[in-house]
């Protein structure tokens, strides 16, 4: 099994503070999509980060190889949409979780 940290940048440091309509909607799919996923047994957690320096989002990913993470991350709504958001991906050489 190998774990993925994700980490979701959205298109300004603002962005939590000043979200559009269309942005909510859009966040709104994207939750949505990490749900599916998380129902599917590939999401372990994720959700948004409230940091004072600009906020973002992270998810902690579970693959059965890495082959898969790029297709997760790239078909996000939010991604799909190329609204200014952007994933940085990270290996996980090591995870402790309650199902070990």
């Amino acid at each position: 099994m190998q774990y993925f940290f994700c980490k979701l940048i959205p298109p300004r440091a603002t962005f939590m503070q000043d979200i559009t309509p269309a942005e909510s909607s859009l966040m709104r799919q994207h939750g949505q999509y990490w749900r599916e996923r998380m129902a599917e047994g590939k999401v372990v957690a994720f959700g948004p980060v409230a940091d004072p320096k600009g906020g973002f989002g992270i998810a902690v990913i579970r693959l059965e190889d890495g082959a898969g993470i790029t297709a997760l991350t790239d078909n996000d709504p939010v991604i799909r949409a190329q609204a200014g958001f952007s994933f940085e991906v990270n290996i996980m050489p090591q995870a402790v979780h309650p199902e070990f």
